[in-house]
């Protein structure tokens, strides 16, 4: 009896003291180690590749793609369809973004794609309105968007829909229109659009691309100074 009331006890030991090694080791330790190399090594991409405005307050993450619209006319009315805000290079649209229908306590957007076939009526009614829009709010006076000057992911959403970034041909289609509404040099939009535009990574893997939220923090600054 004194045997199993002694091994059970050592038992126990071995265990508890296994268990503050591990918590020290793994809940401490390691966490620790690799939140310092990655705050020394990576420090951006570990804060969560945050934005800042030249005043050096955040504005988002260059990793997700946010909408710049018009404030509505009436902020309670969740039936008010938002509209774009002419001043700004817009992203992409983002027609699979689905509403919060699990925890309804937080008004949340769930990333998701619309998982329609290219077939699809909806899908195709969606694609030909968004381009019959980006034409229209993107021809000016002394511009004309013409219908296949129109690319492919100004009139279609991401896998996630929040992707950050647009295609150059997309940011060009829109330099005439910011640079009215900014009432800014055409050259100047342009030059802008050059600057912020990233190649393919490493030369060849993926397309050349303009991540948005870079691009207007940029555009904001310029119609600033």
């Amino acid at each position: 009896m004194n045997n199993s009331v002694g091994n059970t006890a050592r038992l126990l030991g071995a265990g508890l003291r296994a268990l503050l090694v591990l918590t020290v080791v793994c809940g401490v330790l390691y966490p620790l180690a690799v939140t310092g190399i990655a705050q020394a090594l990576f420090n951006d991409k570990a804060n969560g590749s945050e934005i800042k405005d030249k005043t050096g307050q955040v504005v988002g993450s260059s990793l997700i793609g946010q909408r710049y619209d018009l404030p509505k006319q009436n902020p309670d009315d969740a039936t008010e369809a938002a509209k774009p805000d002419p001043k700004w290079f817009q992203p992409r649209p983002s027609n699979g973004l689905g509403s919060n229908s699990v925890n309804t306590q937080y008004s949340l957007i769930l990333s998701g794609a619309t998982n329609k076939a290219a077939d699809n009526p909806d899908l195709v009614k969606l694609v030909t309105d968004a381009k019959a829009a980006v034409v229209a709010d993107n021809s000016t006076a002394t511009y004309k968007v013409k219908p296949s000057d129109v690319p492919a992911d100004a009139v279609t959403s991401s896998g996630s829909g929040l992707d950050p970034n647009i295609s150059p041909a997309y940011a060009a289609l829109q330099i005439h229109r910011v640079a009215e509404q900014n009432k800014l040099d055409v050259k100047q939009v342009d030059k802008l659009v050059a600057d912020h535009t990233t190649g393919r990574t490493l030369g060849f893997m993926g397309e050349p691309r303009v991540n948005v939220l870079e691009l207007n923090t940029a555009l904001k600054a310029l119609t600033e100074s």
